[in-house]
C-alpha cells in the first residue's frame, strides 16, 4: 500500500479545566500494573518534555500537595481513588520530589498526604499549540456533520476513502451510528476560574459536602488564571453553573488553601468566570481498540472521563499501533 489515508474524527463538547498528572481527584487513579497506569506512565515524559522545552505550549511544573482523609476509603471518591489513598502509589516512582507530608503539615482534619512536582496544562493555550503543530504537519481540518461512523471514510480532503478512521468522539459514541455506545455517560464538572495565585497546585480525597463533590486547586500557566473545583457528578448534562456549588467551591478552596486569599477568606477571590465541563466518561473503561464497521477500519480512542490528557501520549501509542495492524492486514 502506498501512502495511506486516514481520518480522525474528534468530538467537542466543554473543555473547561486545566489539567494534570495523576492527583487531581475529578480524575480516576489508574490502578497499579493496570495497562491504564501504562499510558499514564508513557504519557508523563512527554509532558515533562513539553513543561522543560516548549512553555508555548501552556505547559509548566508545579509543587503538588494531595491531603487524604482514611474516612474517604469507602466513600464515593474512594472507589476511583484507591490509588491515591494509598501511602506509597505506583507513580511516586515516576514524578519527581515525592515524599510523604510531615504530620505538622498537614491541612486540618486530613490524615497523611503527599507532595511531589506535577505538570499543569493551560488548556486554552494547549490546544491551540496541538492544532498548530498538526496543521505543521500536513493535517487538514475540516467540520462535518455525520450519523454513521462508516460515513466518515468519505470525507478525506484528497477526494479519495480513508484507508482507515480514528474514532476519538468522546460523549458522541453515545449516539453515532455503528458505534452507539451505551456505556458512555457525561460526568459533569464545575469549576470557578480565580484571578488569585495559588502557588501550589493541591487536592483533597473527599469533601463533606457530598460524594460528587471535591477540592482541587490549579494555577495554570502564562496568566490563565487559577482553577478552583469541583464536582464528579456521574451522568448529568447540565451545562449551567450552580452558584450555590460555587460558592461550596470557593470555601471549600480558601479553606484548604488561605494563602490563596492571604488568609481574608473568600470574600477575596477575584472571580474571572464559572465553568462547566463534562467529562466523557466509559463504564467498562476506556476503548482502544480496531474493529470493521462496513467494511471500514476502524481504531476506537475514547471514554478517557477526566483523564484524558493525563494519558493522552500512552493513549495515542496504542491507537497508532493499532492502525498499524489494521493496515498491515490490508497490504
Amino acid at each position: 500500500m502506498g501512502r495511506c489515508k486516514l481520518l480522525a474524527v474528534p468530538h467537542f463538547i466543554i473543555f473547561h479545566e486545566a489539567h494534570l498528572f495523576a492527583p487531581d481527584p475529578s480524575r480516576s487513579i489508574s490502578e497499579a500494573g493496570s495497562e491504564a497506569a501504562e499510558w499514564d506512565k508513557n504519557t508523563w515524559p512527554e509532558l515533562e518534555k513539553l513543561a522543560r522545552s516548549h512553555p508555548e505550549a501552556g505547559v509548566h511544573f508545579q509543587d503538588t500537595a494531595l491531603y487524604n482523609r482514611t474516612k474517604d476509603i469507602n466513600s464515593g471518591t474512594g472507589e476511583y481513588l484507591a490509588e491515591k489513598l494509598k501511602s506509597e502509589p505506583w507513580y511516586k516512582d515516576i514524578v519527581p520530589d515525592f515524599k510523604q507530608i510531615p504530620a505538622k503539615d498537614l491541612a486540618s482534619g486530613f490524615d497523611n498526604g503527599h507532595y511531589f512536582t506535577s505538570v499543569c496544562i493551560n488548556t486554552a493555550i494547549y490546544l491551540p499549540w496541538l492544532t498548530s503543530s498538526c496543521l505543521r504537519n500536513g493535517v487538514v481540518f475540516q467540520r462535518q456533520v455525520l450519523k454513521h461512523i462508516s460515513e466518515a471514510a468519505g470525507m478525506h480532503h484528497s477526494g479519495d476513502p480513508a484507508d482507515l478512521v480514528v474514532n476519538c468522539t468522546g460523549l458522541g459514541a453515545l449516539k453515532l451510528g455503528g458505534v452507539e455506545d451505551k456505556n458512555m455517560i457525561p460526568i459533569r464538572g464545575q469549576i470557578v476560574v480565580v484571578r488569585n495565585d495559588a502557588n501550589l497546585m493541591c487536592s483533597t480525597s473527599g469533601t463533606d459536602d457530598g460524594e460528587d463533590e471535591v477540592c482541587y486547586i490549579m494555577q495554570r500557566a502564562a496568566g490563565g488564571g487559577t482553577i478552583l473545583g469541583g464536582s464528579y457528578q456521574r451522568g448529568n448534562w447540565d451545562s449551567q453553573f450552580d452558584p450555590n456549588l460555587a460558592n461550596r467551591i470557593m470555601k471549600r478552596a480558601v479553606d484548604l488553601h488561605p494563602a490563596l486569599t492571604d488568609g481574608k477568606g473568600i470574600e477575596r477571590l477575584s472571580i474571572i468566570r464559572h465553568g462547566v465541563g463534562l467529562r466523557p466518561y466509559r463504564q467498562n473503561g476506556t476503548r482502544i481498540e480496531k474493529e470493521k464497521i462496513d467494511g471500514v477500519w476502524i481504531v476506537h480512542n475514547y471514554g478517557h472521563g477526566g483523564f484524558g490528557y493525563q494519558s493522552s501520549y500512552g493513549c495515542s501509542q496504542k491507537a497508532v499501533k493499532l492502525v498499524g495492524e489494521a493496515l498491515s492486514s490490508e497490504s
